[in-house]
């Protein structure tokens, strides 16, 4: 593998005024009111946007059994991305590989770097991304939890079939990822053989030191485990060990943040997503309501504590105190790169609040005012 080129996929530049590289994670989320097509679009549009104005990559997190949230098969949506991109990087934040079998992640991942080369990463989780029973029905087995406890195993195989480099005599040498490295290595074979990086993904202690021991790069789910946030990050850094991937620890994290050109507005459109939280927590998963129904519902104490406690880590306002927000987080943390996930009802205001964004970063490709 080329350390170099492996090393720059992993690590971004800082654009304009940006503390460090800025990324966008997308739920593909779905209003009231809205489709999933709809939705889907909107992930077009942002991806654009996010590419032209210097961004470094975009990725989608798989969910399952969930309305408000489309997007349940990772790889077919970046494959419909890379369509619509022609430069920043596309990967999952992540595929939850307890839910797949490793082949079939190889499979699909080698598929999307033939389409897009150099562009795709390849982020893992070991969480089900849904409910029990849903992840019973995913893995066929009424026993989920033992997906996510042979994590470091299923990894190994993955990486195996991702390097096309089984040990003689094993019962998957002759096995072989297509499109892969074997293709490079066949009579006649032109195929590259680079393979997308892989990154783990968490939300507590365990993928943050089984990254570090392997030298992978590290995403970590600030966005709905903050607690944990820098508990995580410091073992990572303790725990890492170089390796051909990363001579450093290289961390991002996901981050809420919705910016708006008023900070009413803003906080208008975080209740309505916060909402949708409440619902999903307590078991009624639906539609991302509208504004105007999260300002008529009537929250129990309990859950205008949870909106309370939720809301509390989500950078939310003008595009000047979305920028300050980052900022603080990026000093606090000290992480290499933020991935911001801005979750409401309406595409166009998602779209509006990266825009905002990259103007308050001064990250290049603004919009001209128009005569």
């Amino acid at each position: 593998m080329d350390e170099t080129a492996e090393t720059d996929e992993i690590r971004g530049t800082a654009q304009g005024t940006a503390p460090v590289p800025l990324s966008v994670l997308d739920l593909v989320t779905v209003g009231a009111g809205r489709t999933a097509t709809d939705a889907l679009r909107t992930s077009v549009e942002i991806a654009r946007l996010a590419e032209s104005r210097g961004f470094h990559r975009y990725w989608v997190a798989e969910h399952h059994s969930m309305p408000g949230v489309a997007s349940s098969s990772p790889a077919v949506i970046l494959a419909h991305l890379a369509a619509h991109t022609d430069r920043i990087r596309l990967g999952s934040g992540g595929v939850m590989l307890p839910n797949h079998a490793p082949l079939v992640i190889a499979e699909q991942f080698g598929t999307l770097e033939a389409m897009a080369p150099r562009r795709i990463d390849l982020g893992l989780g070991r969480a089900p991304g849904t409910d029990g029973a849903t992840a019973a029905a995913l893995r066929r087995t009424q026993r989920p939890a033992e997906g996510a406890d042979d994590f470091p195993e299923q990894l190994a195989e993955l990486t195996r079939f991702l390097d096309d480099d089984f040990p003689d005599g094993h019962p998957y040498a002759r096995i072989h990822a297509v499109p892969g490295p074997v293709q490079a290595t066949s009579p006649g074979g032109v195929q590259s053989p680079h393979r997308p990086p892989v990154w783990l993904l968490g939300s507590s202690g365990f993928s943050a030191r089984l990254a570090g021991a392997l030298g992978l790069p590290f995403a970590f789910a600030h966005h709905f485990s903050a607690q944990n946030t820098i508990p995580a990050l410091d073992l990572y850094r303790e725990s890492f060990r170089p390796s051909a991937v990363l001579d450093a620890p290289y961390a991002l994290i996901g981050v809420s943040a919705l910016a708006a050109d008023e900070e009413k507005e803003a906080r208008r459109q975080v209740l309505a997503a916060a909402l949708s939280m409440v619902r999903l927590r307590t078991g009624r998963p639906g539609l991302v309501p509208t504004p105007e129904e999260a300002e008529a519902y009537e929250f129990s104490p309990m859950e205008r504590e949870f909106i309370g406690s939720w809301n509390a880590n989500v950078i939310h306002g003008t595009a000047d105190e979305v920028r300050v927000g980052l900022d603080d987080l990026q000093k606090r943390t000290g992480a290499d790169e933020l991935m911001i996930t801005g979750n409401a009802h309406g595409g166009d205001v998602r779209l509006r609040s990266y825009e905002l964004i990259a103007d308050a970063y001064g990250l290049p490709g603004a919009r001209t005012a128009q005569a």
